[in-house]
């Protein structure tokens, strides 16, 4: 008897490289047919983007939560919910990498991305390996999408789109006598830092500024005075950066003491979480940024959506997590128009989207870029508001910005 359980396990053991095999290629025995619809992402939990990734996961699991209350996501004429996994990447993109692997050996179907550009470029390499469809918000590096990947997903507004707004927005709401004309780029030193100030600095002529300044920082720095000190002395009176959350604050917290108050400021990615007005108090105040949605848009599902996020953490949902949402109503769509947990049918069927989510109607170009409605936010009173587009705004925008001691 002993014998004959060896020679059973040796059977089993020897079929289940086959199995595996046959899972990798879409084909699952009927024995093991799916009962849910795995898809995860590492995502920063923790670390230098913990406060961006907060909102990430929050946009996931609402979403999840919502459409599963409502049956799940048909699947050859079976409904099935979806099974989210989230898992900690400590802002790091080598352990993204790490996580992403862990995820496709647990089958997941679809992978969802961090925060930050360099998250994403270490992930979205990782999905084109497995072959397994990759959607990321949060995430505006260009450059990834021109390595011609396939299997890459981003609804989200990208350093092109980021350049020619910033300055579009100043001309849509000011006369030319008003307009900051000196500008001055605090850039960190990333390939995202280099693209957009690249960026920034091709499109300024054509929209009238004037570039004085092009400073550059290594991320972590501590120490911001040389080139806060730098821009007031060429009297810059605009200020356009892309710090993480704690350069960010640091930044700010400097201007402050060194009395370097620009009629204009931008911080794009460092503003995005709460924990900027609360740690800066009314000095966070008139500082914009782009993180691609508001919770005031007037898109279907977006009530629904604050009112689940005002219950979770007795807020509207934070501009983070709108773009999140989307993306599972994107892959949920997707997977319910392939009839298939196949990772290439799904594949196929998210470069074919065109629907109306909580950020607007989100169609693909070829490249995996977004056809998507952006905004533009400030904080105003200790609130993130939406002020461009205008036919959007839930607040006017606010320029030019009063010295930090008159706040």
């Amino acid at each position: 008897m002993r014998r004959a359980t060896h020679w059973m396990w040796a059977m089993a053991a020897a079929t289940l490289p086959v199995l595996g095999a046959a899972a990798g290629l879409g084909w699952v025995p009927a024995a093991q047919a799916a009962e849910t619809i795995k898809i995860g992402g590492g995502v920063a939990l923790t670390g230098r983007y913990g406060a961006g990734g907060a909102q990430v996961k929050v946009g996931y699991e609402i979403a999840v939560e919502d459409i599963n209350r409502a049956g799940g996501v048909s699947v050859g004429g079976k409904k099935l919910p979806l099974e989210l996994t989230v898992l900690d990447d400590e802002s790091d993109p080598t352990k993204t990498v790490a996580r992403m692997e862990t995820l496709a050996s647990q089958g997941v179907v679809v992978y969802l991305g961090s925060f930050a550009s360099d998250m994403h470029a270490a992930a979205a390499a990782i999905a084109e390996k497995n072959k397994i469809p990759y959607c990321g918000v949060a995430f505006a590096l260009y450059a990834i999408h021109e390595r011609g990947y396939r299997y890459l997903f981003s609804p989200f507004f990208k350093s092109p789109d980021i350049s020619k707004a910033t300055f579009q927005m100043l001309n849509d709401f000011l006369p030319e006598a008003q307009r900051p004309k000196k500008v001055a780029m605090f850039l960190e030193k990333t390939d995202w830092g280099k693209e957009l100030g690249d960026l920034w600095a091709k499109e300024a002529p054509g929209y009238g500024y004037q570039i004085v300044l092009r400073a550059e920082y290594a991320v972590g720095t501590k120490d911001f005075s040389d080139i806060i000190l730098k821009a007031k002395n060429v009297g810059a009176d605009a200020m356009l950066s892309l710090p993480n959350p704690p350069d960010g604050m640091a930044l700010v917290k400097q201007m402050q003491e060194l009395d370097y108050t620009p009629k204009f400021s931008l911080a794009i990615r460092a503003a995005d979480p709460p924990v900027w007005s609360r740690n800066l108090g009314k000095a966070g105040d008139y500082m914009a940024f782009a993180p691609g949605w508001h919770n005031a848009v007037k898109y279907p599902g977006v009530a629904e959506l604050n009112a689940a996020h005002q219950k979770r953490l007795g807020r509207p949902a934070d501009p983070i997590v709108g773009p999140s949402y989307a993306c599972v109503q994107i892959l949920a769509n997707a997977i319910e128009r392939a009839g298939s947990l196949d990772r290439d049918k799904i594949r196929d069927a998210m470069a074919a989207t065109n629907m109306m989510t909580v950020e607007g109607p989100v169609r693909f170009n070829p490249d995996g870029t977004g056809q998507i409605h952006s905004v533009i936010n400030q904080w105003l009173a200790g609130k993130q508001e939406l002020i461009w587009p205008k036919d959007f705004a839930s607040k006017p925008f606010a320029y030019p910005a009063p010295p930090f001691n008159q706040r």
